[in-house]
């Protein structure tokens, strides 16, 4: 009869060979262990290292130089002539200040200063917004349109006015001919305020609908906010002022509304009311000696 290995041990083999088991378990545990915290530990280093370099780029992007305006809206606007052919200028470069566009001999000028999530400038456009395009129509006639942003806080955090002034400035920079369409189509599908707005999609299909050439990359404008920066410090320069070749100190609200220099203070949902401003306004142009509040042209005696 055969015995094992083990059954020809003494007791004191057997304790010490049992003790040496539990030895070499304790080492592979150990080992084990330290497997585990070197694997975690470095995983807590990857993980770290991926948060720093999002850190960094976030800083990075927030601190990189502002980069030049749009193209053609050099006065921080963009001048809408006949035809509705826009006025083309150089980019405003960062710090460099805005050069205000000239006014023609003769020429009549439609300055506006527009919100584009703003209710009151949605109803002057409704009111007035044809007749300025005829105006634009029959020549003889300059539309300057500044999209400022003032009401981003009521768009629930998405800062509509932002971009929607982004946006504008987008198609001014790569198709300035079709700004006054796109111009027109964000008012007649104007959002309420305190809503979120228009998305960037939908933006972007209004670009289209406007008919912009260069659609991709106002595409890529719209969702980058490439002019962000400009029409912050745009809206900036027009709420501190004052505002060039006119009687007006500063933009307080929108639509600010100036016809050969000097601000219309009428009804803004009255359309014989501007019409009548516009013909005063056409033969009394502001200049630097002109008062802050224009005497009214006396009409002739029959």
């Amino acid at each position: 009869m055969s015995y094992s290995n083990e059954s020809r041990l003494s007791k004191n083999e057997k304790r010490e060979a049992a003790r040496e088991k539990a030895r070499v378990l304790r080492e592979e545990q150990k080992k084990k262990d330290k497997r585990t915290r070197l694997l975690l530990q470095g995983g807590i280093i990857v993980a770290s290292l991926a948060i720093i370099a999002v850190v960094a780029l976030v800083i990075v992007n927030s601190i990189r130089p502002a980069g030049p305006g749009p193209l053609n809206m050099a006065s921080d606007g963009i001048q809408i002539g006949e035809g509705f052919v826009a006025t083309e200028t150089p980019a405003l470069q960062p710090g460099e200040d805005p050069i205000p566009n000239e006014r023609a001999d003769g020429e009549l000028n439609i300055t506006m200063f527009v919100d584009y999530l703003c209710p009151i400038c949605g109803q002057f456009e409704a009111t007035n917004g044809d007749y300025i395009t005829s105006l634009l129509e029959n020549g003889g006639t300059t539309v300057d349109i500044h999209p400022i942003s003032i009401l981003d806080r009521l768009s629930q955090g998405t800062k509509y006015s932002t971009r929607s002034a982004n946006a504008a400035a987008c198609v001014a920079n790569y198709s300035p001919n079709q700004f006054y369409d796109f111009h027109n189509l964000l008012f007649a599908n104007q959002p309420a305020e305190n809503t979120t707005g228009l998305t960037d999609e939908e933006l972007i299909g209004l670009t289209e609908q406007a008919g912009v050439g260069s659609a991709d990359d106002i595409a890529s404008c719209i969702k980058g906010q490439d002019f962000k920066a400009f029409v912050t410090n745009a809206s900036a320069r027009a709420l501190n002022g004052p505002i060039p070749n006119s009687n007006v100190d500063q933009v307080t609200g929108t639509p600010t509304v100036i016809v050969n220099g000097l601000k219309y203070e009428g009804p803004i949902n009255d359309l014989a009311s501007f019409q009548a401003f516009i013909i005063q306004a056409a033969g009394e142009a502001f200049t630097e000696s002109s008062t802050s509040t224009p005497t009214p042209t006396p009409t002739p005696a029959p």
